[in-house]
């Protein structure tokens, strides 16, 4: 069956409205008139906004007659001031909604421009700490859509967004449940032409997202059994979809399993995801990437606590040997198959980043779901092994 691409069409409704499958995009226009918007604003990025995928999906709407602006001043690490440039054009337009088209950057700013439209308090004071999101007006909250381009972050699933603070160069999570797209349009020919290594870091993204919920000690089973079956996505169809970004089949399926690892992660995220973040704030690294450079690492040290986690995992993905380290194995030959560096120094983090890097990793909210307690001493060893390749 998984051959037929065909097949893998169907809507669903969790945790939002997804209308998934190829070709689809072209429900654009009745997505939005599902949502009530009359006026979105297109949000993309830089890199896409000149590309067939976003010309082709601003002529359905041209035939729709819909009313639009494109907005892409978006930066890889989206920050406060992608934000204030985005809200300024939303707001200048009479905008009522916004289509957030593309990867985790364009997805987080989309859904951040939203979230700020009718919002009276600087966003900071709503990061995802304690009950902030409450002192939100939900009334000043437009509608989103959204459309995935890239199968890592899973954004789209998300009611959360990343936003650097200039003030500190600190990623903040920017919270609300209403912040969670009305409708998602999931088509995978939108994916065939990201290049391999793009599809390649973020697929691992995917996968740090299942994996470091996994082992996060946090109770929620849902999430659980659901960062499972996101791994096994990940491992039979990510080498596919990087040697050959045309088979829908992988394309598909991946964006499956990167939807699945944002759901999945609501069960916590740890130390993979509190180094990744100082390192793309301080030396400008693809998040995706960085995760997956760190990744053994940092299964080296949660081992004694995750070691039954982790075979259970292998057993699961069927994995020879079917133990901890036969998963960590895995790990380390998937990283080699796709071309992912094994250091954090051959993508430009050297140990000039510390001690700062470490301090930041130390108070990232990611941190808080790592199997085994984290403070900055312990960061500094991890940074120092993951810069030098010591595992």
């Amino acid at each position: 069956m998984l051959d037929n691409y065909a097949s893998l069409n169907a809507n669903w409704s969790y945790p939002t409205a997804i209308r998934f499958g190829a070709g689809r995009i072209a429900e654009l226009p009745a997505a939005l008139t599902a949502t009530g918007i009359r006026k979105p604003l297109f949000v993309t990025d830089p890199g896409l906004v000149a590309l067939p995928i976003v010309q082709k999906t601003l002529a359905i709407l041209d035939a729709a007659n819909v009313e639009y602006a494109v907005f892409s001043k978006v930066d890889g690490n989206p920050t406060l001031a992608n934000l204030d440039d985005g809200l300024a054009v939303y707001k200048a337009g009479g905008h009522d909604g916004v289509v957030a088209f593309g990867g985790g950057s364009a997805m987080d700013i989309g859904k951040t421009i939203a979230f700020m439209s009718g919002q009276t308090r600087p966003v900071f004071d709503f990061e995802d700490r304690a009950d902030w999101w409450t002192r939100a007006d939900p009334k000043g909250i437009a509608p989103i859509i959204a459309v995935p381009t890239t199968a890592g972050t899973g954004s789209e699933v998300g009611r959360a967004s990343v936003v650097t603070d200039p003030s500190d160069h600190t990623k903040k999570i920017i919270f609300h449940p209403l912040m969670l797209p009305k409708v998602v349009i999931s088509d995978p020919e939108l994916t065939v032409d990201l290049p391999a290594k793009i599809t390649a870091w973020t697929g691992m993204d995917a996968l740090s997202h299942s994996l470091e919920a996994w082992c996060s000690p946090f109770f929620h089973p849902l999430s659980a059994g659901i960062a499972l079956e996101g791994m096994r996505l990940v491992k039979d169809w990510l080498p596919k979809a990087v040697k050959d970004g045309k088979d829908i089949t992988a394309r598909s399926q991946m964006l499956i399993a990167s939807s699945m690892g944002a759901v999945a992660f609501q069960k916590g995220l740890g130390a993979m995801h509190a180094m990744s973040h100082p390192s793309s704030s301080l030396r400008g690294t693809h998040h995706g990437l960085t995760n997956a450079v760190v990744m053994p690492y940092v299964l080296a040290f949660n081992a004694g606590a995750i070691e039954e986690k982790l075979a259970a995992a292998a057993r699961y993905l069927d994995l020879p040997g079917q133990s901890a380290t036969s998963f960590v194995d895995w790990v380390l030959a998937i990283r080699e198959e796709l071309g992912i560096p094994h250091t954090l120094k051959e993508i430009g983090v050297d140990e000039s980043v510390l001690p700062e890097a470490a301090r930041m990793a130390e108070l990232d909210p990611s941190t808080g779901g790592n199997p085994v307690p984290v403070v900055a001493a312990d960061y500094e060893v991890l940074f120092r092994n993951a810069i030098n390749g010591r595992l």
